[in-house]
């Protein structure tokens, strides 16, 4: 199945840039993939260890969709924070998926596994599974 919207957590760009991760496990051709800003900002202050890393991150970067925060984000973070404790950069990224219909790709499915009827979570890293096969 593809033309799938895609949220890569700050993880899955980590493993992206040690070659932990291929492209290919997360995403099949069509699908769009996208970065929350929240995510942008925690990649790029992330201390590499080495400047291909950093270059391959910041390559990366420029290939995705990056979604800004905007009015609905912002409301939804709230709603989501009220109700819920979780982190503030895993809500924003919460709520970015969840306004933009996105499944979130991430290796810290337990950061996120209380919101699953919200939104579809998808881990690249399990073994004998790909995005398009592991998604509900």
């Amino acid at each position: 199945m593809s033309g799938n919207k895609l949220l890569l957590d700050t993880n899955i760009l980590i493993y992206l840039s040690k070659k932990e991760l291929l492209l290919d496990r997360i995403a099949l051709p069509g699908d769009s993939i996208n970065i929350s800003v929240i995510t942008l900002m925690e990649v790029k202050g992330f201390a590499f260890q080495t400047m291909q890393e950093e270059d391959f991150v910041d390559a990366l970067c420029n290939l995705f969709h990056i979604i800004p925060l905007n009015d609905n984000i912002v409301d939804e973070v709230i709603n989501i924070r009220k109700k819920h404790r979780i982190k503030l950069p895993d809500c924003i990224i919460l709520a970015t998926a969840i306004v933009n219909h996105c499944s979130i790709v991430t290796h810290n499915t337990s950061d996120f596994e209380s919101f699953a009827s919200l939104v579809n979570l998808i881990d690249p890293m399990v073994k004998g599974t790909k995005s398009g096969l592991s998604r509900k």
